[in-house]
């Protein structure tokens, strides 16, 4: 599996990735999406809604389940990729490329580097 470095990733598996000017671009780590299998529907907030760290913003249907996405960030969507919308595969695809969304706000609770993150994971 690959958990890119200059990535934070949560408990929930999430991955962060820092913009800049406060604003953070939110995605499916590959441990997620490998556990997942084939996504089929993606679950989108609009631009302009609020989050709040550690609740759902987003859902996404794999042949296997139905999962809820949790946000690291407190603050509110600038962004939905709709790309992801339109190709939900994308994520199995490419997951650190096919992000959920761009969030402005504050990452909150306990972020991982990748390292952690990996260490955190259960060992098959």
């Amino acid at each position: 599996m690959n958990f890119p470095a200059n990535l934070k990733y949560t408990a929930t598996h999430e991955w962060v990735k820092e913009l800049g000017g406060g604003v953070y671009e939110i995605g499916l780590s590959d441990f997620a999406q490998k556990e997942l299998g084939d996504i089929v529907f993606v679950n989108l907030p609009q631009a302009g809604d609020a989050l709040s760290a550690g609740t759902s913003f987003a859902d996404l249907e794999s042949v296997k389940a139905v999962t809820d996405i949790f946000s690291p960030v407190t603050g509110t969507v600038k962004e939905a990729n709709s790309a992801v919308l339109d190709s939900p595969e994308s994520i199995n695809k490419d997951c650190y490329g096919a992000w959920l969304i761009r969030a402005e706000g504050k990452p909150e609770g306990g972020l991982l580097d990748a390292a952690a993150y990996e260490a955190s994971l259960p060992k098959k």
